[in-house]
């Protein structure tokens, strides 16, 4: 496959798979009810602990992660180059967040990119993972820890592989950030939810 194949392939591909909305799925197939019209709102991982309660976020942060490192890999094993490999790990941030199956919306990216992170650069995936525990801990908030690892990524990602990793950091990073647009207002108003990974989470009793 040559390299202008390959890549719209990694773009396209990349972008159909991270656009399967997983958190919606789970929440149907096994807890019959929509993710999105409890809690925040969100189809992510956080929302799914919230709702769900740990076996459902266990299960959508999986899937979710699962759809970033999908595209990497896949380019990798058809001899593409981490560029393009990096490509189909955006795309896939990029559907998942503007999914074509929800009507153009979708999750944060924090968890489909921390799948690319780890395909694309293990020592990367390790360094996000230490920052946003981290930052949870001294902030107890799921957004501002996933930001702050957000940020660092791209340096993490760099330090490895260079600039095709740079580049997709910054890229996810800024998509990342604006999705979390809204969180940024609450936490300047103190009204943001914080979360605990101590404390124990199980589905509402009224929403069962």
């Amino acid at each position: 496959m040559n390299v202008v194949a390959l890549g719209i392939a990694a773009a396209v591909g990349g972008f159909f798979i991270g656009a399967v909305p997983f958190g919606v799925l789970v929440s149907r197939a096994f807890f019959k009810r929509d993710i999105r019209a409890q809690g925040s709102g969100n189809i992510g991982a956080a929302n799914a602990l919230r709702t769900l309660g740990k076996r459902g976020a266990v299960a959508v942060l999986f899937l979710d992660g699962l759809k970033g490192a999908l595209p990497v890999v896949a380019v990798g094993w058809l001899g593409g180059t981490t560029a393009l490999a990096a490509l189909g790990g955006f795309a896939a941030v990029v559907g998942h967040c503007f999914s074509p199956f929800l009507g153009g919306k979708g999750g944060k990216g924090v968890a489909t990119s921390y799948g690319a992170l780890w395909a694309l650069a293990w020592p990367a995936g390790a360094t996000f993972t230490l920052v946003w525990i981290a930052a949870l801990i001294a902030t107890s908030f799921a957004s501002a820890a996933s930001l702050l690892a957000s940020l660092v990524a791209p340096f993490a990602l760099w330090f490895v592989i260079g600039e095709p990793g740079l580049a997709y950091g910054v890229l996810a990073a800024a998509i990342i950030i604006y999705q979390h647009r809204e969180n940024l207002v609450r936490l300047r108003a103190g009204t943001e939810n914080p979360l605990s990974l101590l404390a124990k989470h199980s589905p509402s009793p009224k929403n069962r």
